[in-house]
């Protein structure tokens, strides 16, 4: 090996070495923008959602103990005063229960159903939008690997020429946009499925408690 081919490799593992991310994402070219606009879309409506599906999750059997005894009692305006002040989705649906007390059960346990319904449509709000992430950051990406492939045969059919560096050099970086695509729809998807994850174990405790509820209104002199 001589010593100008020696100080050429040299340089370029040098070079390969000071490779960055950051570096390989500008490489990407203009497809990095709507992934990265993709990506921090997700992440905003990730912790957004995580953070306020955590709030309404915390433990409520303080507050469904406190309901039952104001109810055996019968302090009932003790009972909403303390749904009320609850600020949760298992307190307004107690509390429209409460308010409905007086009228059949069915119609008790309708309302609290469709009180249900609006709070697990709240937990679940701008969810589905993960899942559109997930589905279509891989496809940009795709698209713009694509599209750089097709610039870089159409470079070679105006030179005409074929060297495997050309080719090479062109493909890799091309690939990073595939690459980003993909990792920005994997953790993604991933976020959507513990968001539903956790809606889903609100929706079980709430559909509980709404029982409990409905069967100590049903007992035997209330």
């Amino acid at each position: 090996m001589t010593t100008d081919t020696a100080v050429a490799v040299t340089q370029a593992v040098q070079k390969t070495q000071q490779l960055r991310f950051i570096d390989l994402l500008f490489k990407g070219g203009w497809v990095m923008v709507p992934l990265l606009i993709l990506a921090f879309l997700g992440l905003v409506i990730f912790i957004e959602r995580y953070l306020t599906i955590r709030r309404a999750s915390r433990d409520e059997s303080n507050l469904m103990q406190q309901v039952k005894q104001s109810i055996i009692t019968g302090k009932l305006d003790s009972a909403i005063a303390i749904c009320k002040n609850s600020n949760t989705p298992l307190g307004r649906m107690l509390q429209k229960g409460l308010l409905r007390i007086g009228r059949p059960v069915k119609d008790i346990e309708g309302a609290i159903e469709n009180i249900g319904k609006l709070e697990v449509s709240k937990l679940e709000k701008n969810i589905s939008i993960l899942g559109i992430i997930a589905g279509i950051a891989p496809m940009v990406g795709f698209v713009g690997t694509i599209a750089g492939v097709i610039q870089i045969f159409y470079n070679i059919s105006l030179t005409d020429n074929i060297s495997m560096g050309i080719i090479a050099g062109g493909l890799y970086v091309k690939m990073i946009t595939s690459a980003s695509g993909l990792i920005i729809g994997i953790i993604t998807y991933v976020g959507y499925h513990i968001l539903n994850i956790m809606v889903d174990r609100i929706i079980l405790k709430m559909e509980t408690d709404a029982i409990e509820f409905i069967d100590l209104l049903e007992e035997p002199g209330r």
